[in-house]
């Protein structure tokens, strides 16, 4: 098991959660990242590097310790935390993570960050009404995937919990369930993609930066 380093927090601080394997980690992981702190008005944002997906096949991932190193040199942002927290901790679903950490800093104000992409698959995660009755979400936008976002189970069943896009910066203080999406980012870059353009033995993410645009909803 991994030793246990919590990256920075306090009381009253709002931190993003970014979940993911990071095999590779990539631009847009940096673009999504920094376009949900503007918008959302976070302090922070922790990279979350999961041992292993479980609606995924995890034999063919990366180290883990490879791929928070990758993670740490691409994030190079002093208010981007790189951690193995999940392994550390021992926890495999997202539901455990997060009330893991909402039990244990219950005055640090959490918001979920996920893709348009997991939004689509969102109901089958563990415990996934949970998830949204624990901790605020942020949908970002994908590339292709903002209809099948809008439109999947999670999105009709949370509905009534969605706030318009012009109020994102209250999102932190909002209690659960509540969830904004957000237009801006339309990067098509994806670790998968990466992974099978890449020779055998070799992850790199492109080197041009995603680049986000204003929008609203």
């Amino acid at each position: 098991m991994e030793k246990l380093r919590l990256p920075k927090h306090a009381p009253g601080l709002k931190i993003g959660l970014l979940g993911g394997s990071f095999d590779p980690p990539h631009r847009a992981h940096r673009a999504v990242t920094l376009f949900a702190m503007m918008r959302l008005g976070l302090d922070r944002v922790w990279w979350l590097v999961t041992p292993g997906n479980p609606l995924k096949d995890a034999r063919r991932l990366a180290p883990l310790d490879e791929r928070v190193a990758a993670a740490r040199r691409l994030a190079a942002h002093p208010r981007i935390d790189v951690t193995a927290l999940e392994a550390a901790i021992g926890t495999r679903f997202t539901c455990d993570t997060i009330a893991w950490l909402t039990r244990r800093f219950p005055a640090v104000r959490f918001v979920w960050i996920m893709g348009a992409d997991n939004l689509a698959q969102f109901d089958r995660w563990r415990n996934w009404r949970a998830i949204a009755a624990q901790v605020p979400i942020a949908v970002v936008d994908r590339f292709g995937a903002s209809l099948a976002a809008t439109g999947a189970t999670a999105a009709h069943a949370l509905a009534a919990a969605r706030i318009r896009e012009s109020d994102a910066r209250s999102l932190p203080y909002r209690r659960p369930p509540a969830w904004v999406y957000l237009h801006g980012i339309k990067s098509p870059l994806s670790s998968t993609a990466i992974r099978q353009q890449a020779p055998e033995g070799r992850r790199s993410a492109p080197e041009k930066p995603a680049r986000a645009k204003a929008g609203g909803a």
